[in-house]
Parts: C-alpha cells; structure tokens; sequence
C-alpha cells in the first residue's frame, strides 16, 4: 500500500518516461543541474517564460546580467510574472506592481496601506551562466558541483549552440544516442557519410564515474568512443552543420519540456577566431534561412501518411534531424517498452535503462544515490579507422 498521495506511476522505479512533479523521475532529474536556455535568449533587464518537465518557471537577466530562475505567477493574484519589469536584479509584477527581490522576497507592495510585503516569499532556484546556456537546479536543497568541461573552456574559438524541440518523451531521444544500429538505415539517404553502416556492430559500454563509456567497433574497423553523462547528457565527436569543418567535440542534453515533448540543447566548440569566425556565423545564417520546410512538421506529414519520405526536398530542411523525428516520434508520444523484443544491438539502451533503475530505486527507498561527476580527462574520440564515418548522432 502506498503510503503517500502520489499516484502509482511515480514510485514505479521503471517509469523514466515521467518527470512532472511528485513523479519518481521528475525527482531524480531535478537532483541535477539542467540546461532551461541559450544565454543569449535572455538580454540584461529582459524575461522569459519557460516550462521544464510539465512545471512553469520565469527566467530573468538581472541589468547586473546575473541570470535568476523564480516562479511563474504572482502570489498575489496569479498573473504571469515574465510579463513585468526587472529593476536591478529584482522583479516587479505587472499586475500590481508587487516587487520580489532576487531571493524570492517581496519587497514592496505599493497599493497596500499596510505593507505585508514580509510575509510573502515567491520560490527562486539557482541559476548558472555555462559554455553560452543557462543552467538550473530545480531540485531541493544544496545543489551539486555544476559539472564542467575543462576541454571546452580552454581551447580558442568560438561557441556553436544547435538546439530544437522534438514531439516525443525525452528518454527516446537519449536512447537513440546509444543505438548504434540505426545510422545506416534511419539516415541513409544522407550520403556518402552512411552508406554501408548496415553492419553489425561491437558494442561495449562500462560504468563510469560519469555515466556510461560507449565503445563501437564495425567490422570495416571503424572504432570510436563517447559518454553518456547521468542523467540525460552525452559527450561526443559530431559534424556541425556546415560538415567541411570536420568532426568538433559536441556536447549534448535532452531536457523534458513535459511527458509528451523535449527539448535538445548542443553546445560545439569551433576552432575558429576573428574574421573566420565572422564568415562562419554568416554561413550558418545563409543554410538557416535556407531551411524553409519545419522537420518536425514534415515528420508529422511522413507518420500521417499523407507524404512519402523520399519526397522530402532534402535541402529545405535539417535532415539528419527530420530523420530521427521520424523514427523517434514514430515510436509514439512515449514509447511503449512494455511490448518491444530487445535484441544484441540494444546492449547499450538495456546497460542505461538498467542504471536509471538502479538510481530510482535508491531514491524511492530513501537511499544515496550516485553523484555523478564529469573528470577532465573524460573526453571522446572521433572516429578511427577504415571505412564510413558514422555521424549519425551530430543531429546537425
């Protein structure tokens, strides 16, 4: 017998599906710094409203520029609070013009005769600037270590971010990262880059102090290796959009939005300074503007059955993108798991679900759970070796 309020689903240490509040998984994912947006989408003295794992939050940029993540609504009479001013590195309501300061406490309240203003507090929650996102810890008590990426910091260039929303649970989107069979038939209209990867793979993964160690091997003698970083990131070589400038390390996190859709966040770091730099963010505004066809719409049209894939004008759209739209958004809103029949190349995706269940246990049963930990000489290798090279996962 449960012994608490919360339904069924959300101490069932099997469900990595949902993540809103109370839920098993919700809890867990919010035990660990997230990405909720690109920094450069919140300008000093500007708001935003956000919605992260089926909760709404208000992001705010100070005019010290100092990131805040506060609570959606106004205590007082529940209007959205992204729609009022920053003042400093408060937030003053629309409505009534109630001021909370960058702890959550009210601090006027201009209509009242007798202020009450001290007892009002509004929920705020830590907030990072990172390699160009924004990070928040939405969970409970003292947050972890932000993990970083010595390797990213260091090296001269610039920053490239590549981020989109697709219709579908996260989890399908972090176990794709892992299926290593699906490169030469998902993507195998994207060129020479997949043809022959319908070989059998070698897969092996390993615990690590981060997460997991992927290790492909094809019988062409094509090797690489990358990491998933607990709970829902990945650390890997991949293509940028413009692939002539070679394979960059690329990191990668799927963030829920809610049950039923998620959002990506990437982060590359290109080796590229002052007017090369320059022509680069040009050329990237040129192929954007060219991309005039939504994938996601598409996706929606190729699953419909009302356009066949090969109609596909490939240059009018992000295709390696579109490609997983279909296969992943194909699986369903969340994938059933229940009724799949599992087989040898799965290795990786059965090696995760069975950590994450793992994890969840110990949190419903009141125990530690890992603390994850990204060491600095954790870094991926491209690929090596004869044959194809396997981009599959640089969602470019």
């Amino acid at each position: 017998m449960l012994t608490n309020d919360l339904p069924a689903v959300a101490l069932d240490h099997h469900d990595f599906a949902h993540t809103g509040p109370g839920t098993l998984a919700g809890r867990y994912m919010r035990r660990f710094w997230q990405p909720v947006c690109h920094a450069h989408d919140v300008a000093p003295g500007r708001t935003l409203p956000i919605r992260i794992m089926s909760e709404n939050f208000t992001i705010y940029r100070g005019e010290s520029g100092a990131p805040h993540v506060t609570t959606f609504r106004c205590p007082h009479r529940g209007t959205q609070l992204s729609a009022g001013w920053v003042e400093g590195d408060a937030l003053r309501c629309y409505y009534h013009g109630w001021k909370y300061d960058a702890t959550g406490q009210c601090i006027e309240q201009p209509a009242e005769i007798e202020s009450f203003a001290h007892k009002v507090r509004i929920a705020t929650y830590p907030a990072i600037e990172y390699l160009g996102l924004i990070f928040a810890y939405l969970g409970e008590g003292e947050p972890p270590p932000l993990p970083r990426f010595p390797d990213f910091e260091a090296t001269p260039g610039i920053y490239d971010w590549d981020s989109y929303d697709r219709r579908c649970n996260f989890f399908q989107n972090l176990e794709n990262s892992l299926d290593n069979s699906h490169v030469g038939f998902v993507h195998r209209d994207h060129g020479a880059a997949f043809d022959g990867l319908v070989d059998r793979p070698v897969i092996s993964v390993e615990e690590n102090e981060w997460g997991i160690s992927v290790n492909v091997k094809r019988t062409s003698g094509a090797e690489r290796t990358t990491y998933i970083g607990l709970p829902n990131s990945y650390y890997m070589y991949a293509l940028p959009l413009l692939p002539e400038l070679g394979w960059l390390k690329s990191l990668f996190w799927w963030v829920p939005i809610d049950d039923e859709n998620h959002r990506q966040f990437v982060v590359r770091k290109l080796p590229l300074t002052g007017e090369a730099a320059e022509q680069y963010r040009e050329r990237i505004a040129a192929r954007q503007a060219a991309f005039d066809l939504n994938h996601s719409d598409l996706a929606d049209e190729v699953l419909s059955g009302r356009v066949a894939r090969d109609e596909i004008d490939a240059g009018r759209t992000q295709l390696i993108r579109f490609q997983d739209d279909v296969a992943q958004v194909g699986q369903g809103a969340i994938a059933d798991r229940e009724h799949e029949r599992l087989g040898h190349s799965d290795v990786g995706i059965i090696y995760l679900r069975k950590i994450w269940a793992r994890e969840l246990k110990a949190l419903a049963e009141g125990n530690p759970i890992k603390q994850w930990d990204h060491p600095a000489d954790m870094i991926p290798t491209p690929h090596r070796g004869p044959g194809p090279r396997p981009v599959s996962e640089s969602r470019a």
